[in-house]
Formats: structure tokens, C-alpha cells, sequence
């Protein structure tokens, strides 16, 4: 992991500054203590970081579970309770990791994924032009469509554009600009640009921003507009911010229901994280997916027992721990580092940083992660991969992320349908003379029930006076289903003057009187031809 500090040093401290908002963001939107969200974001970090196998995957509180924190702490009578059900869903995704339960994230289409990352890269781009002009509430944090305050994404877009605030919206832009120019100029132009990072930068411009411009009027930002670290008086207010389970409520039905909901939850969208994080790594390393349901179940329970957010690994963290150069899991462990540090020495320093500059550093997230030239990429690469993203995509932005990847699987899953309705054979018109056909059927390697309605419409379209050469000695697998649409036609070649001539392995056989027999089948659900 040293080998690669250089690296992994500047991207730990990009993401410290995206991780930074999203956890007090998160919690705030989760109806939970504001630390909790910090305490997530630590264990994420060192706790998972360490004991997962990704190299860039960064994980903390999520965004995905605002919602479902804000219904159970009320539902199970308070936040103490609720770590009860935080614990035992961190337990559960350790059985989950027994279990090889990973395997479930490789089943998902690439398409999909993509488009789920494109999905969040909107969602945090509308979620945050709010920020980035000054007005900003709970729901930047919430990346769903509806919001938990009644509103939607678009109507808190409408609202901003009466409440934008001229000091916050002034050093937003800034900080954008300085950031683009950052990134596709100084960075090329020497070392010393590489080694430091333009967020921060823009965070050290924002904070000066902010003491400059304080108490001078329409430029001076207020506390609504800044980061909201809970800043302790001494050592025993700190440790006052902890909260630990109550036990007690173990025994609740409704704290097991919640704990497999957040084990579920969590551990579907870490996976998917997983799959989309390895997509866009640039030295394509592989994550172990169970071991990482184990890391993530390890830091779920300690996460649980000293008071802190469930966690999840969280693509927003990943892609920016990426697109800042991360090599390691080092960068994900020192970001972790740096959120205690600063929370413990600097917190006071922090709630000088404007949420405008934060948004602008997000907004660069997710336009990386949403490029015009990926909606381009992904229509020229035809309807079969264009309609599960953009599926995915639209369902993400106007619903949430567990809704929007399920449309596009849906999608996804009619598509693999069609494309074996269309590849479960081929068809070839040899010869039309002496005035009967002659036709040869050959299947595809894999034949299952999923091909009953493309082969039946097949063999009922053939002519009368047809001579049919069906041939199967490619074919490996054959469902039953595919055998009783044979036998039924051989019923029916006679009375059309069909002929047939059966080629397998096992032989060849003109006008077989039955296709079991031939096969010397017995009913299975999958017949093996080898």
C-alpha cells in the first residue's frame, strides 16, 4: 500500500472533502445525531478499508438509507434502539459473506450498472445546485426523487431561484471554475499541481472567503450556509457524543425486521457499488465480493455499538477516490484518518468551509461520472444495450437507486429473452427444387424453455411438402419443453407431408416416430446431448 502514497495521499484528502458533507448530510437527513454520520464515515474508512478487498472502494453512511434510518428510529422509539438493529444487520451480512452471497453483484448487466452510475452522477449534480447557490436544506442530502419534506428534486430547483445567496453563490463559482481550470490545465502544466489537489485548494480559498467576508453585508455568509461539525467543550463532551445500543429492545420483532431490511439494503448496494467501482477503476482490479460483505458486516457492528450511521460502500466516494488518482486502499484509510483528526483538533476550522465550495467539489463528481459523451457512447452501441441504461438512468433520477437499478434489470432481463428468442436457432432454405422445400434447422449450442416460442413458430411456418434436416450435433443442452414441441410437430409432419431428418451425435434417423425414444429421454426439466 506505501508503494503508492504518492497517489493515494492527495486522492484521501479529495475524498475527506467529499466524504466530509455527505456524512453530516446524511445523518442530518436521517433524522440522527450529526456525529453519527462522522463516526459511519470513520469506520468506514479505517475499519472497512482495511479489512475489504477493494483498492479503491471507499465506504461510509449512504445516502440510499436516509429513509429507511428516519422510519426506524421513530418506529423502533428512539436512535438507541435503532444501533440494536444496526448490530445485528452487521452480523447478518457476516452470515451473507459465509454464505457467498457476493456472488449476487456479478449478475447484474453492465449496461445497468453504467446507467446506475450515470443515474447518481444527476442526481447528485441536481441535488447540489442548490448548495452551490446558497440555499440549502436537508434534502441535498436525500438522493431520492420524492423528497422526505413533501417536495421533489425539480420543485427544490424552483425554490432555490428566490433564495439563492450572493456570498455563497459567488465563491460556488469560483471554486468550479478553479477546479475546471485545475483539472484540464495546471494539472498538465507540472508535479506540483498533481501533488496538490484543487479541492483543496478551493477549500482553502472558501475558508478565507468566509473570514473576510464576514459581517461585511451582502457578501457575508451566514452559519446556514456553512459545514456543521459538532464541536465538543472538553474531553467528556466528546465522549458525550457517542450513543450505544440499548440491548433491552433485542427482543423486539420489529428491530430484527429492520436489521435484515438494512442487511439487505446495505449489502445489495455495496455489491452494486462494487461492480461499478471495479468498472470504472482504471487498473481494472477485481474486489472479492464476499469478502467485502464480511468488511462491511465487521464495520456495521462496530459502526452500531459505539453509535454511528449503517455503512455501505458509496460509488460518490469511490468515483471521486478514482478520479483523484487512488491506487490503494491506503487513500480510503487515511481519508478515515483524516475525518477523526480533524473532528477531534479542527472542528472549529471546518465550520468555516461554505457548503457552495463542497457542492462545487461534487458537482466535478458527478459530471464525471454522468459525461454527455456516455449517452453518445451508449445509443451507438444499439437497443440492446441503450435501453436497460437509459432505463436505469430515468428511474434512478425520478424515483431512488434500489428502484431505478430494479427497472433496468427488468429491462435488461426482456432483452436477454429476446436475444434468445432470436439466437435459439438457425434457419437455412438450401434447395426449393422439384417442388418441395428443403430446409435445414440447426440449434444453438444451449437450447432452453426460453427458446419454446421462437422454434414452435418455426416449425409451424414450414410448408407442406417440406423436407426439414433438423440438426443437433452442436447442441449440448436441450430442455424437455424444446423435446415435447419436436414430438408434437412429428405428429403433425405426417399430415402435412413433412419429412424430417434427424442429425445428432447419436445418429441420423429419417421421420423419427418419436423424439424421446430417440433421445432415450426421460422427463427432466434439462436434457444433456453429450
Amino acid at each position: 500500500m506505501f508503494k503508492t502514497l504518492k497517489n493515494d495521499l492527495p486522492a484521501s484528502v479529495v475524498v475527506f472533502f467529499v466524504a466530509l458533507p455527505l456524512c453530516l448530510g446524511i445523518a442530518l437527513a436521517s433524522g440522527a445525531p450529526l456525529f453519527s454520520g462522522l463516526i459511519a464515515g470513520i469506520i468506514g474508512g479505517v475499519v472497512v478499508g482495511a479489512l475489504s478487498g477493494s483498492k479503491i472502494g471507499v465506504s461510509g453512511p449512504a445516502a440510499g438509507l436516509a429513509a429507511i434510518v428516519l422510519t426506524a428510529i421513530g418506529t423502533l422509539g428512539g436512535y438507541e434502539n435503532f444501533l440494536v438493529a444496526v448490530v445485528l444487520g452487521g452480523i447478518i451480512q457476516l452470515i451473507f459473506g459465509v454464505l457467498k452471497a457476493g456472488i449476487i453483484g456479478y449478475y447484474f448487466p453492465s449496461s445497468v450498472i453504467k446507467g446506475m452510475l450515470t443515474g447518481i452522477g444527476i442526481i447528485i449534480i441536481l441535488k447540489q445546485i442548490p448548495n452551490f447557490f446558497g440555499y440549502d436544506e436537508e434534502s441535498a442530502w436525500d438522493l431520492e426523487f420524492f423528497e422526505i419534506d413533501g417536495g421533489n428534486t425539480f420543485s427544490e430547483l424552483i425554490t432555490m431561484l428566490s433564495n439563492i445567496h450572493p456570498g455563497a453563490a459567488l465563491i460556488g463559482v469560483i471554486s468550479l471554475l478553479l477546479l475546471i481550470l485545475w483539472d484540464k490545465v495546471l494539472s498538465k502544466k507540472g508535479k506540483i499541481f498533481e501533488i496538490i489537489q484543487g479541492p483543496f485548494v478551493v477549500v482553502v480559498l472558501g475558508i478565507l472567503f468566509y473570514t473576510f467576508t464576514q459581517g461585511t453585508g451582502v457578501l457575508s455568509i451566514g452559519d446556514t450556509h456553512m459545514v456543521s461539525v459538532p464541536i465538543p467543550e472538553d474531553l467528556s463532551s466528546f465522549l458525550g457524543q457517542f450513543s450505544f445500543p440499548n440491548f433491552s429492545a433485542i427482543t423486539n420483532p420489529e428491530v430484527w425486521i429492520v436489521a435484515f431490511t438494512i442487511a439487505l439494503v446495505a449489502s445489495l448496494e455495496t455489491l452494486l457499488c462494487v461492480e461499478a467501482s471495479d468498472k470504472i477503476d482504471p487498473d481494472k482490479n477485481v474486489t472479492p465480493t464476499n469478502r467485502e460483505l464480511l468488511a462491511q458486516g465487521t464495520g456495521n457492528i462496530i459502526s452500531g455499538l459505539i453509535g454511528g450511521l449503517p455503512i455501505t460502500q458509496v460509488i460518490v466516494r469511490s468515483s471521486a477516490n478514482i478520479q483523484s488518482g487512488g491506487k490503494s486502499k491506503m487513500s480510503t484509510i487515511l481519508h478515515g484518518f483524516l475525518l477523526l483528526i480533524s473532528v477531534i483538533l479542527i472542528p472549529t476550522l471546518l465550520n468555516k468551509i461554505p457548503l457552495s465550495v463542497l457542492a462545487a467539489i461534487l458537482l466535478i463528481v458527478g459530471y464525471k461520472l454522468a459525461k454527455p459523451s456516455l449517452f453518445k457512447k451508449m445509443y451507438s452501441l444499439g437497443w440492446k444495450q441503450s435501453i436497460p441504461f437509459f432505463v436505469t438512468v430515468v428511474g434512478i433520477v425520478f424515483t431512488d437507486l434500489l428502484i431505478g437499478i430494479g427497472l433496468g434489470l427488468a429491462v435488461g432481463i426482456v432483452v436477454i429473452l429476446l436475444k434468445s428468442y432470436q439466437n435459439s436457432h438457425f434457419l437455412h432454405i438450401e434447395d426449393n427444387s422439384n417442388g418441395k422445400h428443403k430446409i435445414k434447422m440447426a440449434l444453438a449450442e444451449e437450447v432452453t424453455f426460453f427458446n419454446k416460442g421462437a422454434i414452435l413458430k418455426e416449425l409451424d411456418s414450414l410448408p407442406r411438402d417440406t423436407y426439414l434436416e433438423f440438426d443437433v450435433t452442436k447442441t449440448r443442452y436441450l430442455d424437455y419443453d424444446i423435446i415435447e414441441i419436436l414430438e408434437d410437430f412429428a405428429f403433425k409432419a405426417k399430415e402435412r407431408n413433412i419429412d424430417i431428418k434427424l442429425i445428432s451425435k447419436r445418429g441420423v434417423v429419417e421421420n423419427p416416430p418419436s423424439f424421446i425414444e430417440f433421445f432415450q429421454l426421460r422427463p427432466k426439466s434439462k436434457i444433456s446431448l453429450s
